[in-house]
C-alpha cells in the first residue's frame, strides 16, 4: 500500500513540474478613469482574465514551470460605454531568456487602442476558435497565439507558424462577427490586429521571421560565450529588416521590431568597434528613422543602463 501512495505522490509531483499550459502571464486592470462603477467589478476582470489566460492549454506541448513565457498586459479602461461595455487599449509584452544568463530579451511590445469589450461580472467568460463571441476573449486568445508564435519563432526558424496560423482564424472570424469593434479590418488602420499577422505570415516578407531567429538564436544566445561573435551575427541580421524594409517601407512588423528592440540595440552596439557601429547605425536609420538620433548615442557613449551579463 506504501508504493501506491508513493506513486500517486510523484505523480501529484510531475504533474506540479510539467504542466499543459504555456504562460505566466501578468494581468492588469487600470480603471482609474472610470467613475461611479464599483471598483470589484475591476478586480473580478482582472481575476477572471488571469486564469484565462494562464489556465487554458494554448498548444499540445508540454511546459516545465521554469519554460513558460513570460508576458504582461496591460488593460487600460477609458470610458464605460453601457453597463457592461468598455472601450479601452492594452499594451502587450513579452519575453524570453538570453542562454546561459540571468538577461531577458523583450520580444513582443504591442500597444492596441482599438479595443472594445462587454465584461459582466459572475459570468463565465467563453472562447470559441470557430467564431468570435465574446470580443474580450478573442482578444486576449489572438494575443496569446501571437506570444507564442514570436516566441517559437525565437527559437527555431519559422517555428510559430502554427500559431500565427491560428491567430489569422481568430481575425477572419472576427471580422463580421456581431458586435465586434475595430482591430480585426485591414482598411481600418495600417497598424491593427489584421496587419500583424499578416505581416509575419506574407512570405514577400519572410526574412523578418528568420530575423527574429538570427537575432535571439544566432545572435543573443551566442553572447554568453562569444560577446564579439554573437554581436556581428546580430548586425548581420539587421540586413534582413534593411530588407524587409526595402521591399514596403510601412509595416507593422518593422515598426513593432524597433519599438521592442531600439534600446537593446544602442545597449549592444555601444560596445563595438567602430567599423561595426557605423554598418549598424545606417541600416538603423534607414530602416527607423524616427529614432535616428537615439542611434547617434551608439558612438557617443550616452548609451542607456547596459546588462553586462550579456553585453
Amino acid at each position: 500500500m506504501k508504493y501506491l501512495f508513493l506513486i500517486i505522490a510523484l505523480v501529484i509531483f510531475s504533474s506540479e513540474l510539467l504542466t499543459a499550459q504555456e504562460l505566466r502571464c501578468n494581468i492588469s486592470v487600470n480603471s482609474s478613469k472610470i467613475t461611479g462603477s464599483s471598483r470589484e467589478i475591476f478586480r473580478s476582470m482582472q481575476m477572471d482574465l488571469y486564469e484565462f489566460m494562464n489556465n487554458r492549454a494554448w498548444t499540445n506541448h508540454t511546459y516545465k514551470n521554469n519554460e513558460k513565457i513570460e508576458c504582461n498586459i496591460n488593460i487600460q479602461v477609458n470610458k464605460q460605454i453601457s453597463g457592461d461595455e468598455y472601450e479601452a487599449f492594452l499594451t502587450v509584452q513579452s519575453k524570453r531568456p538570453v542562454y546561459n544568463s540571468s538577461y531577458r530579451t523583450t520580444v513582443l511590445n504591442i500597444r492596441d487602442e482599438n479595443f472594445r469589450f462587454k465584461y459582466q461580472e459572475f459570468q463565465s467568460i467563453e472562447f470559441a476558435e470557430s467564431g468570435n463571441k465574446d470580443n474580450l476573449t478573442s482578444v486576449l486568445a489572438y494575443y496569446a497565439y501571437m506570444i507564442i508564435g514570436f516566441d517559437y519563432d525565437t527559437f527555431s526558424p519559422e517555428g510559430g507558424t502554427e500559431y500565427f496560423e491560428r491567430a489569422r482564424v481568430i481575425v477572419n472570424e472576427s471580422q463580421n462577427a456581431t458586435g465586434t469593434k475595430n482591430g480585426w479590418r485591414a482598411f481600418e488602420s495600417d497598424y491593427n490586429r489584421y496587419w500583424l499577422v499578416d505581416n509575419v505570415l506574407n512570405k514577400s516578407y519572410a526574412p523578418f521571421r528568420q530575423l527574429m531567429y538570427d537575432y535571439h538564436r544566432k545572435g543573443l544566445d551566442q553572447m554568453a560565450e562569444s560577446v564579439e561573435e554573437g554581436r556581428a551575427n546580430i548586425a548581420e541580421s539587421l540586413k534582413l529588416i534593411q530588407k524587409v524594409f526595402r521591399t514596403r517601407t510601412r509595416l507593422y512588423i518593422t515598426q513593432q521590431f524597433f519599438d521592442t528592440k531600439s534600446a537593446e540595440l544602442i545597449n549592444i552596439f555601444s560596445k563595438s568597434y567602430p567599423d561595426e557601429q557605423n554598418r549598424v547605425i545606417q541600416i538603423l536609420t534607414e530602416c527607423d528613422p524616427s529614432n535616428a538620433s537615439r542611434y547617434e548615442k551608439i558612438t557617443s557613449g550616452e548609451n542607456s543602463v547596459i546588462q553586462d551579463d550579456v553585453f
